[in-house]
């Protein structure tokens, strides 16, 4: 039973992480902003990093799966507010931000991943844009007019319970979406899921020819790396937002901040993601205190030096330095 358990012990750091943010946070009310934007990049990261991570495929219209997890809780509150459903609404709205990103992927995916590396990426470029223009032409929830709902969350729940789901709830779902890609990630890597993965990262051929169905798993990591993004979009966007605007929610540029972070941090690690996310959000904020307006100029070189000089990602070096060490089991 020990032996079992130990094999999961990596997911400590990773929650020691997250109840350190989180407590930051909570003693300083005036950094809650600076630790949400932390914890969404850190989900973000995760997010991501269970397909991309996993499998070396680069999915540059991921946005698009936040895109559709904010509609999914816009949906659930703007249309049914008057239904006596209370707080169900942001339940509602979390299983409808989960339905729309499944369904999505399932679409993508079924094109997409017959694809490999360049192919791959080209095939996915267009897909939030496409889907944006889609949602705005065909005017479907309320096109490029958008959907403003906070007058319909007052009216569901009252507002003070409004307030309190947007200026904090909202915030406190990220970190448990960050947690729940944690966990996912290394279940993942710990069954066959996650060696048929890093067998078709390392040789897709060769995984073929083992017997591996590669198709197989990579559309259950696609899957669900896009629900996990649905569920933060309806989080961090929806519910703390409380509008959805299409040119907004499928800006492509969250896809770019994500590949950063998981890069920074070391693709395919299930601490990297969030060594990323701290390094790119902490960086990305103080920059723009000490120089407003030149902090993409000052920052992206330094992206790239980082990345070139250790393409392993930050916890790659870790790993090399504290192996043979107690440490080593914790850290993957």
């Amino acid at each position: 039973m020990m032996r079992h358990l130990q094999k999961y012990s990596p997911i400590l750091p990773v929650l020691l992480a997250y109840g350190v943010l989180l407590g930051i946070g909570l003693a300083y009310p005036g950094k809650w902003q600076l630790i949400a934007q932390l914890a969404f990049y850190c989900a973000l990261g995760q997010a991501f990093n269970l397909f991309m991570g996993m499998t070396g495929y680069v999915d540059f219209g991921y946005v698009a799966f936040l895109g559709v997890g904010t509609y999914g809780m816009a949906v659930s509150i703007y249309f049914l507010y008057d239904k006596g459903l209370g707080i169900g609404l942001i339940f509602i709205g979390l299983a409808l931000a989960a339905v729309f990103s499944t369904g999505l992927s399932l679409a993508v995916g079924a094109v997409a991943l017959r694809l490999r590396g360049a192919y791959f990426a080209i095939a996915t470029i267009g897909v939030n844009e496409g889907f944006r223009y889609f949602v705005e032409g065909a005017r479907i929830w309320n096109g490029a007019d958008g959907m403003i709902f906070s007058r319909h969350l007052r009216k569901a729940v009252g507002r003070e319970t409004a307030m309190t789901l947007s200026t904090q709830w909202a915030d406190i779902l990220v970190f448990g979406v960050a947690v729940l890609a944690a966990i996912l990630t290394l279940v993942y890597m710990r069954n066959k899921v996650g060696y048929a993965l890093t067998a078709l990262r390392e040789d897709e051929d060769a995984a073929k020819v083992m017997g591996i169905n590669v198709t197989k798993f990579k559309i259950i990591a696609f899957i669900t790396s896009a629900v996990l993004a649905g569920l933060l979009g309806a989080s961090a966007w929806a519910l703390k937002l409380t509008y959805v605007y299409p040119e907004d929610v499928f800006e492509i540029h969250y896809t770019v901040e994500a590949i950063i972070i998981v890069l920074l941090g070391g693709a395919g690690t299930l601490l990297g993601p969030i060594v990323g996310a701290l390094i790119y959000g902490a960086s990305k904020y103080f920059l723009a205190i000490v120089l407003p307006g030149f902090q993409l100029l000052i920052f992206a070189p330094i992206i790239i030096v980082i990345i070139v000089l250790f393409p392993e990602g930050t916890v790659g070096i870790l790993k090399k330095k504290i192996r043979g060490t107690a440490l080593e089991k914790f850290i993957i």
